[in-house]
Parts: C-alpha cells; structure tokens; sequence
C-alpha cells in the first residue's frame, strides 16, 4: 500500500470514530407498516402479500389473543376502527373475529397466515401487542420462520422469548442512550427500534458504537424521501414507512437496497 493510501485510510478511520453519524455502506432493510395498507386493507394478507410484491423486506403486524386463545392481526384493542365489528378482541373468539369484514370483502388474519402470506422471502415484524410468548414462539416453530422474523415488544416479554428461543432476533424499543446500553448488554441485542422520542444523536451514537441494527419508524411527516435520507445519514439500517414501494425504489435508485 502507498504512503497516500496509508495515510488516506488512517485518516478516513479517524474521522468515522470522530463521528459515528457518518452514512454507512450496509444495505437498509423496508419494513411496510401494517403491510401496503394505502391499497388494502391494514394487516390483512392481501396487504401483507402486496408488501412482499413491492420488495419490502418486513411487513411489521400486531399480534392479539382472542378469547379462545387464538392469535390475530389487528393494530387496536377493539375491532370497531377496522372492521364492520365492535367490541374488544379479547372479548371475541376467533369464529366471532372471522365472521367480520376488514375491509374489501377481507378477513382479520391469523399469525399462521400473516406467516404464510411471508413466501419464500419476505420477512415479518412481529409488533407484540396481547400475546404469551410460548403461543408466539410456537407460531414461528411452526413455520420455520426463526431466521425471517424480528419480535418487537417489552423487556420482560423479549427476555422469556430469548429463553424459549435463543435463536430469534428481539427488538426492544431503543427508550434513551442508557437504556439501550442496559438492553445490549442484558439482552445480547443485535437491532433495537426508534421512534420519533428516541432518534437522537445520544441514543443513535450507543447503537452505533454497539455495532447493532437501527430500525427507526419514518411515519407521518418524516415519511418521504428527505426524512428517509436523514435516517440513513444518522445510521439507520431499517426504515419502517407507510409507503414501501416508494422506499424501496428510493434505496434501489441510492445503492442502499439489497
């Protein structure tokens, strides 16, 4: 190597450790919100499969029991906002949840469909709303899906998950920079997620140090190209949008897509 290379090189390390803010080279993983609900209907398979279709690599759904011990997808306690229902999900069981209309002519799902409507590629965001983790863990055994899904939910929830299966990815919420240095090193974590509260410099800069994944959610005002450009800036390896396919064309055009 030439001296210019050497010092090139010497220069070029100095200055990431200077700034650990520095964009980075690593494909960013899409993760479609609910699946591609400006479309569908909102975590429902034809939403879920449409993600899929568009290059998203997650679609992230919410996971309920019902009153019989059932496993469905529906982001709010109660089925009113989403289907031609009422009442509160626990409360119904799973005959009662299918009989409704989700919108389209569409059923509520159940987990072993959302982990179905996955395919041969696609990966699922397992957002933990009202779930035991045993019936969790069992639906991912069931599918083979340990190495495609990442579980977001409490501390005590990703801890017995991680007892249950060591294997699985876990994603606590990132909170503040010393709460994630507590989470790493309790949890072994290799990806943690961020919202609006916690996209900071302080927090950002622990995971970054930590060497772990960055999965943010760029919903609502920060869902387009220039808020997606600033969070792959910061350190981002995950957006989570309401707008996969416009996301995945972004990255594609970018070289950050894989």
């Amino acid at each position: 190597m030439s001296a210019v290379a050497t010092v090139f090189n010497l220069a070029l390390t100095l200055l990431f450790i200077a700034n650990p803010l520095l964009p980075q080279a690593r494909p960013v993983v899409v993760i479609a919100h609910r699946g591609e609900h400006r479309n569908h209907p909102e975590n429902t398979v034809v939403a879920y499969r449409s993600a899929v279709e568009l290059g998203a690599d997650f679609f992230e759904v919410d996971v309920r029991t019902t009153r019989d011990g059932q496993l469905v997808l529906m982001h709010d306690g109660r089925v009113d906002r989403t289907t031609n229902g009422h009442g509160e999900v626990a409360n119904l069981t799973l005959a009662e949840i299918r009989r409704l209309d989700a919108g389209q002519g569409t059923q509520v799902p159940t987990l072993d469909e959302a982990l179905d409507a996955a395919g041969s590629r696609g990966g699922v965001y397992l957002d933990c709303k009202n779930v035991e983790p045993k019936l969790l863990v069992d639906a991912v055994g069931r599918h083979r899906m340990h190495g495609r899904v990442v579980v977001y939910a409490r501390p005590d929830f990703l801890r017995e998950v991680l007892r249950l299966a060591p294997e699985l990815k876990i994603m606590p919420e990132a909170v503040d920079p010393q709460v994630l240095s507590g989470l790493i090193e309790s949890l072994g974590l290799r990806v943690a997620a961020f919202d609006a509260r916690d996209w900071n410099a302080p927090t950002i800069a622990v995971a970054r140090k930590a060497g772990i994944g960055l999965y943010v959610d760029r919903l609502g005002a920060a869902d387009n190209p220039e808020g997606w450009q600033a969070a792959v800036e910061a350190g981002a390896t995950g957006i989570q949008t309401d707008h996969p396919g416009e996301l995945v064309r972004f990255l594609r055009e970018r070289g950050w897509y894989r």
